[in-house]
């Protein structure tokens, strides 16, 4: 999340640079999404092959921590730090941007790993 509180979505893989920004992630993404129809019209219209890395490409979005702490708003922050071993003060710190190590990040990844193991494993009646 941009600190004018729009979100991003670029390609840091890929030989074309390709953004796409909103002041949600479902419009960053529909953005980006957008841009990459728009080049491979482009490139159909003068007649040019579409860049390699855009041939069947699935694209897998990935969050910064702010970003992801920000769009799953239904996360209680103490609760979730608690869970994955962090300080809800330091993780309140995350969600503002704050530096993060890739330690802590580590830690995240694993909480929200399980989380969702044990969401998929719900059985309702």
């Amino acid at each position: 999340m941009g600190k004018d509180g729009t979100f991003g979505v670029f390609t840091p893989d890929t030989h074309s640079t390709i953004i796409g920004d909103g002041k949600t992630i479902a419009e960053a993404k529909a953005d980006f999404e957008n841009s990459v129809r728009e080049i491979i019209r482009l490139c159909e219209e003068d007649g040019i092959e579409e860049p390699d890395d855009l041939k069947n490409t699935i694209f897998v979005y990935k969050y910064d921590i702010a970003s992801f702490l920000h769009y799953n708003k239904y996360l209680n922050m103490t609760k979730f730090a608690e869970y994955a071993g962090i300080n809800p003060s330091l993780m309140r710190q995350y969600k503002r941007g704050q530096y993060i190590s890739s330690q802590q990040v580590s830690k995240i990844q694993k909480a929200i790993n399980k989380i969702g193991r044990e969401l998929a494993a719900i059985k309702l009646i």
